[in-house]
């Protein structure tokens, strides 16, 4: 890997980046808003049928 060629090609990134509008902004919040709630839904849920399961056992 050239060390050259790496920093001209995160310039050119930084240069092609920009910054996002609030119509983006709120979506992109929406989206990972939405998976995060996902993930710990499904975690609850897991978590709450082992509790059941193993209730019964002592």
């Amino acid at each position: 890997m050239n060390p050259r060629q790496t920093l001209r090609n995160m310039g050119n990134t930084m240069k092609m980046a920009k910054k996002p509008d609030r119509d983006e902004y709120q979506q992109h919040l929406r989206l990972v808003l939405f998976g995060i709630g996902g993930v710990g839904t499904i975690g609850f849920i897991i978590q709450f049928v082992f509790s059941v399961i193993t209730f019964g056992r002592n």
